[in-house]
């Protein structure tokens, strides 16, 4: 029997494709071995508020710490989740399902307040949303892994075979630098996520926007959120 693997740097609170993917496989490995990128979905990601769009980002310890991994970043100010929480309960506040998830967020973000690494918070938010979602694929660590390959392809291989994948599932940014003939010769296939085409749902705040949060997602459609992650894996690679 076939077993797709999906290997992944950890996001805060991701938005809804990063849980089509997840749900996609049946093994979702967290990848935060590798360096820290300023800038990116890490440590922040967007909400939509009376005022546009916004970014919700996690302070994090990056002066001087050019080269460190995901792994080893580390949160700059313990008050950054009491603050989420609030901008979130500003945003949301009115939405139809809000009353629903208040209680597991505030949960969420007392516990996340806690941690020390950024990893941390993002694999509680990333499991706890999967639990919410009903979606029970099997989440590993990178670290669990013997990891020596300098290449980046052939240490995504590595993973991929330690775990017993015959199938390599990827997003698309991968494109750009993904040896897909190694897995080829090593018998693993590669599949390529295709983003494209999700339906829209009621949204707060103006236009509809597909990049943002999760929780907007689940505040908005409650126990019908699966039903707007449609999009399955577009193609097996030549």
């Amino acid at each position: 029997m076939g077993k797709t693997v999906v290997i992944v740097q950890s996001n805060y609170v991701p938005w809804k494709g990063y849980f089509d993917l997840l749900r996609a496989a049946d093994e979702f490995v967290l990848y935060d071995g590798v360096q820290y990128t300023r800038r990116d979905w890490r440590n922040r990601n967007r909400i939509k508020t009376a005022d546009g769009t916004q970014w919700l980002t996690v302070p994090v310890e990056v002066k001087g710490k050019y080269a460190q991994a995901i792994r080893e970043t580390r949160v700059s100010d313990r008050g950054w989740a009491e603050n989420h929480l609030t901008r979130l309960r500003h945003a949301y506040g009115k939405a139809p399902f809000w009353r629903d998830l208040h209680p597991r967020l505030t949960e969420l973000y007392a516990a996340a307040a806690g941690l020390e690494l950024l990893s941390e918070v993002n694999a509680l938010f990333v499991r706890a949303f999967c639990d919410v979602l009903g979606i029970g694929t099997r989440i590993t660590d990178s670290f669990e892994y013997r990891l020596g390959n300098p290449d980046p392809s052939g240490q995504l291989l590595d993973i991929c075979l330690q775990a017993g994948a015959t199938e390599y599932l990827s997003g698309p940014a991968a494109k750009s630098y993904l040896n897909e003939a190694l897995f080829r010769d090593a018998g693993v296939s590669v599949r390529w996520m295709d983003y494209a085409g999700y339906p829209e749902y009621p949204q707060l705040h103006g236009p509809f926007e597909h990049a943002v949060s999760v929780i907007d997602l689940l505040v908005m459609t409650g126990p019908r959120a699966l039903d707007y992650l449609t999009r399955t894996p577009a193609r097996e690679a030549a």
